[in-house]
C-alpha cells in the first residue's frame, strides 16, 4: 500500500492553478482506483467525535470534495455516514459510483450547493488543488454551525538509502525535471501545505482555531507495487513516456539493489476546525 504526495509539497501554494495537473488524475483511472490506499481508521473516528447526528437524525451527513474513485469516502461510510462527493473530475466520479457513492461533478470553488448543509465536510489529498480562500469560504458556507472540516493528506517517508538512490535515478534521467523525487522527509515538507491552509480558514472568521491530528504506520512495498502506484501522483502523467520509463526502470533496479521490497512509514496529517455558531 503506497500513496505519494504531490510533487512538490513545497510549493502548494499555488498547486490549485495548475489545472492540466488538477484534472488529470482520470487519465488512468484504473491504476489510480487500484494502486492508492485509504486512511487509517482513526482518522475517521477523529472527524466524527464531534459530529453526532448535527442534521437532527443518527446518520451524519459528510460532503466529500474531491472524492475521486472514493477512496477516502469508504471510512466515513462503513461509520454509518451518507456521503456526497464533489469532484471536477467526470471518469473519476463515475468510478466512485460504480462503488456506490452519489457524486456530483464541478469544481467545489463553484459547485452550486443547492442549498443543502452537512455535518461534515473533508477532503482527502485534494485541497492543495482547490483555490484555499475560495474552498475556505465555501466550506464554510456548506457546513452547519458545529459542523467539521477535515482536511487530509498522507505523506510517505523513505529509507535514506532508497531515497538517495531514487534522487539519482532522477538526476541521471533528466537534470532539472520538474517533479522532485520522493524523499525521506515527505511529512516535514508538507509544513508549508498547512500553512497555506489554516491561514484562509482563519481569514473567513467562520472557524474555530484550526487544529492539528497525525497518525503514523508503516507498511512493506514491493518493487511491483511501487512502480504500479507511482504514475498516479501528480504531474506524472505529463513526462515524456520515454523519460517516465527510464524513470520506472532505474527506480526499479534500486528497489532490486535493496531486496526487491522496503519499509514506508506514513504519516497522516489532518487539519480540523469546527463550523462556528451564530456567524
Amino acid at each position: 500500500m503506497v500513496t505519494l504526495p504531490s510533487p512538490d509539497p513545497s510549493g502548494a501554494a499555488q498547486a490549485y492553478r495548475n489545472r492540466a495537473i488538477a484534472e488529470s488524475f482520470g487519465d488512468d483511472v484504473d491504476r489510480y482506483d487500484r494502486t492508492r490506499p485509504g486512511y487509517p481508521p482513526g482518522l475517521v473516528d477523529a472527524v466524527l467525535a464531534s459530529v453526532s447526528g448535527l442534521s437532527g437524525g443518527p446518520t451524519r451527513s459528510v460532503l466529500d470534495v474531491g472524492i475521486g474513485t472514493g477512496l477516502s469516502a469508504y471510512g466515513f461510510r462503513d461509520a454509518g455516514c451518507h456521503v456526497l462527493g464533489v469532484d471536477v473530475d467526470e471518469r473519476m466520479a463515475a468510478r466512485a459510483r460504480e462503488h456506490g457513492f452519489e457524486v456530483e461533478v464541478a469544481a467545489f470553488e463553484r459547485w452550486d450547493d443547492q442549498g443543502r448543509r452537512f455535518d461534515a465536510v473533508v477532503s482527502g489529498q485534494t485541497w492543495h488543488w482547490i483555490d484555499p480562500e475560495a474552498g475556505a469560504a465555501a466550506a464554510a458556507r456548506v457546513l452547519r454551525p458545529g459542523g467539521r472540516l477535515a482536511l487530509f493528506w498522507n505523506a510517505p517517508d523513505l529509507p535514506d538509502e532508497i531515497a538517495a538512490g531514487f534522487a539519482e535515478v532522477y538526476r541521471n534521467v533528466q537534470p532539472g525535471l520538474p517533479f522532485t523525487p520522493p524523499t525521506t522527509r515527505v511529512a516535514q515538507g508538507y509544513a508549508q501545505l498547512l500553512t497555506t491552509v489554516r491561514d484562509p480558514l482563519r481569514s473567513t472568521g467562520q472557524f474555530t482555531e484550526p487544529e492539528d491530528w497525525t497518525g503514523t504506520w508503516t507498511t512493506v512495498v514491493s518493487r511491483d507495487q511501487w512502480l504500479d502506484q507511482l504514475p498516479t501522483a501528480g504531474g506524472y502523467s505529463r513526462i515524456p513516456v520515454d523519460k517516465l520509463q527510464a524513470l520506472l526502470a532505474g527506480m526499479g533496479q534500486v528497489i532490486d539493489d535493496h531486496g526487491g521490497n522496503f519499509c514506508i512509514t506514513y504519516t497522516t496529517l489532518m487539519i480540523g476546525a469546527t463550523r462556528c455558531h451564530g456567524r
